[in-house]
C-alpha cells in the first residue's frame, strides 16, 4: 500500500488496480471481484453524497448478512462517513435507540428488515434527520428519499471527499452498563493499524480466503472485512443459517478452502462436536483463531487434535483496542480447568500492568492492564463521562503525555513472561464472544413495574461444553399484580435486551440474601441458581 493510501476505503480501489478479477467477498453461491466492489461501492458513496451525507456523518448499516454488507461499509467510508453497524436482531427499540444516539443520516437495508425499519422510522426524531435510505422501496419509507439495489446499479459514480486519517470510520456499539449501550469510535487510523498489524502476524496473503463468521456489530469482523482488501484476500460471508449448522458450516469450509477462521470459542465447539471434521479436507486451513471467551482446554486439544497443521492463536483485545495481544496455543499449553494464556503484547502496542493507584504490580502479581496502541479508539460516542474513566495518561515530558486505555481486565504474568487472564475489574462478562454488563440486565428487569430488585449473575451450565450462561433473580414490589410466571418477566426483558443478554432463567425470590453491609449477596444468590445452570432448549443464543 502506498504512503497516500492511509484510509480503508481506499484499500478496495488497490485491490481493484491489482487484482481486478480476484474475488473479493463471497456469499453463497454469488461473488464480488474487487473491480466490481470498486464500482459498486462507488455507486454508493455518490448515491449518499447526491442526498447529503457529508464528511463525519454517521449512517447506519441495518442488514443481515450479505454481499451488501460489503458494499456498504466500503461505500459509507467512501462518502467520507462513518459506517454504524446496527445488530439486526436486537428488539426494534434497541436499533432505533443506536440510531437516535448517531443521529444518524441516512440507513443502509435490504429487503428482510424491511417491516422493522418501517416500525423504526414511525420516530419523528429519527425521521427527521435521514436524508435517504438505500435498499428500501420508496412506498415503505416516504416521505424520506430512497433507492433500491437494482437503481442503485445503474447510479453515476461517487464524488470524491477529502476524508484524513483521523477522520472517524465506524462506530460500533457494545452494552453499557446503565442500560444504554455505548459507542466505540474508531478511526480510519485506527482500523488500518489494527488491519496490517493483523495481516503481517497472520500471514494474510493475495489468493487467501478469510471467513466472516462475526455480525458486522461485533468488532472480530474488522478481521475479515479489511485484511481481504488489504492483502489482496476473498472473504467468505457465512450465512447465519450455517452457523446454526455445524455439518453444513464444515462443508463450506472445505468447499471455499478457507485459510484463516477467527470467532468465538463456542462456534469451533460446535463445530468440534457436530461438524463431522474427520470426514472434511481442511488442508487449506493454516490459521484458526479464536477470542472473546475461553476456549475449555479438553475442546481445544480435540479441534487442534484433529487439525494438525494448522495454528491456533488466541487473540485478545478489547473492542476499544482491536487486538493487542497474541499466544500461538501449543497442546503442551492447555491443561483442563484452565485457559490458554493471552499471550504477549504485540510489538504494536504498549502495556502497563497496575494496581488499584495505577502503579505497576511486582512480577508474578495481577493488576489491570492499560494498552497504548495506534490500534485503539478515539474513545466513546458523546460519553465524556465514560473518557474521563477510560484512559489513563502518563508523563513523557511537561507537555507530551502517552494516553493508555484502562481495559477493566485483571491479570498476571506468568514464570515465562506471558500473560494470562484472572478476571474482570468490573461486573462485565462474554457470552459466546459478545461483551455484556450484568448491571446493563439488571436495569432492564428492574425497569419492569412489577419487579422490586433484580440480580443478574452468570453461572457455569452443567453441559459438555460448560458454557457461561445468564441467569437472574428478582423479587416483585408488593403494590402491583403479582407475576405468577417467571418466563413473563424473561419475555419482558428480551423486548429491551439482546438475545445474547436475556437471561435463560429468572427466579422470583421473596427476599434477597444480604451481605453485612447491606448489600446484596450475590455470591450466595448463584449459589441459589446453580441448578438452574443446567442446559435447556435456547433459541435465542445463535
Amino acid at each position: 500500500m502506498t504512503a497516500s493510501a492511509r484510509l480503508l476505503h481506499r484499500l478496495v480501489d488497490e485491490a481493484a488496480d491489482r487484482w481486478p478479477d480476484a474475488p473479493s467477498f463471497r456469499f453463497g453461491q454469488a461473488a464480488l471481484s474487487y473491480a466490481e466492489l470498486a464500482r459498486r461501492t462507488d455507486q454508493l458513496a455518490g448515491a449518499l453524497a447526491e442526498h447529503g451525507v457529508r464528511r463525519g456523518d454517521r449512517v447506519a448499516l441495518y442488514l443481515n448478512k450479505s454481499l451488501e454488507s460489503a458494499v456498504s461499509i466500503f461505500g459509507v467510508m467512501k462518502a467520507g462517513a462513518a459506517y454504524v453497524p446496527i445488530d439486526p436482531g436486537a428488539p426494534i427499540d434497541r436499533a432505533l435507540d443506536v440510531m437516535r444516539q448517531c443521529r444518524v443520516a441516512a440507513i443502509v437495508t435490504h429487503a428482510p428488515k424491511q417491516a422493522d425499519l418501517t416500525a423504526i422510522l414511525a420516530d419523528e426524531e429519527l425521521q427527521a434527520g435521514v436524508r435517504i435510505v438505500i435498499g428500501a422501496q420508496k412506498d415503505a419509507v416516504a416521505p424520506i428519499a430512497a433507492l433500491d439495489w437494482p437503481e442503485l446499479e445503474v447510479a453515476e459514480g461517487s464524488r470524491r471527499v477529502k476524508t484524513l486519517e483521523q477522520d472517524l470510520a465506524y462506530i460500533i456499539f457494545t452494552s453499557g452498563s446503565t442500560g444504554a449501550p455505548k459507542g466505540i469510535m474508531h478511526t480510519h487510523q485506527s482500523g488500518l493499524a489494527y488491519a496490517e498489524a493483523a495481516a503481517a502476524l497472520y500471514d494474510v496473503k493475495p489468493r487467501d480466503c478469510l471467513s466472516n463468521h462475526s455480525p458486522l456489530h461485533f468488532d472480530m469482523s474488522t478481521f475479515d472485512y479489511f485484511c481481504a482488501p488489504l492483502t489482496g484476500a476473498c472473504t467468505t460471508i457465512i450465512p447465519e443459517a450455517y452457523a446454526k449448522l455445524p455439518a453444513s458450516l464444515a462443508q463450506l469450509i472445505e468447499r471455499d478452502r478457507l485459510t484463516h477462521w477467527y470467532s468465538v470459542p463456542y462456534a469451533l465447539i460446535q463445530l468440534l462436536e457436530r461438524g463431522g471434521l474427520d470426514k472434511r479436507d481442511f488442508s487449506a486451513l493454516r490459521w484458526v483463531m479464536f477470542g472473546g471467551e475461553p476456549f475449555p482446554a479438553k475442546h481445544l486439544r480435540g479441534l487442534m487434535e484433529l487439525l494438525p497443521q494448522a495454528k491456533f492463536a488466541n487473540v485478545y483485545g478489547p473492542a476499544e483496542v482491536n487486538q493487542c495481544a497474541h499466544h500461538e496455543v501449543t497442546l503442551s499449553d492447555l491443561t483442563d480447568g484452565v485457559s490458554p494464556p493471552v499471550g504477549h503484547v504485540w510489538d504494536e502496542a504498549e502495556h502497563l500492568i497496575v494496581d488499584e493507584t495505577d502503579r505497576p504490580v511486582s512480577s508474578r502479581e495481577t493488576g489491570e492492564l492499560l494498552i497504548r496502541s495506534a490500534t485503539m479508539m478515539r474513545g466513546y460516542w458523546e460519553r465524556p463521562d465514560l473518557n474521563a474513566h477510560a484512559f489513563y495518561e502518563r508523563d513523557v515530558t511537561c507537555d507530551v503525555k502517552d494516553r493508555f486505555y484502562r481495559t477493566g481486565d485483571i491479570v498476571e504474568v506468568d514464570a515465562v513472561g506471558s500473560m494470562r487472564f484472572a478476571g474482570r475489574k468490573d461486573r462485565q462478562i462474554k457470552i459466546r464472544g459478545f461483551r455484556v454488563e450484568l448491571d446493563e440486565i439488571e436495569a432492564a428487569l428492574a425497569a419492569n413495574v412489577a419487579v422490586a430488585e433484580a440480580a443478574a449473575l452468570v453461572v457455569q451450565a452443567k453441559g459438555a461444553d460448560h458454557t457461561p450462561v445468564i441467569l437472574a433473580a428478582v423479587t416483585l414490589r408488593e403494590d402491583e399484580p403479582a407475576v405468577s410466571d417467571s418466563e413473563t418477566l424473561r419475555i419482558a426483558a428480551a423486548q429491551c435486551l439482546p438475545s445474547y443478554a436475556t437471561p435463560q432463567a429468572i427466579v422470583i425470590l421473596d427476599s434477597f440474601p444480604r451481605t453485612a453491609t447491606g448489600k446484596i449477596d450475590r455470591r450466595a444468590i448463584c449459589e441459589m441458581l446453580e441448578p438452574a445452570g443446567e442446559p435447556q432448549e435456547r433459541k435465542d443464543h445463535q
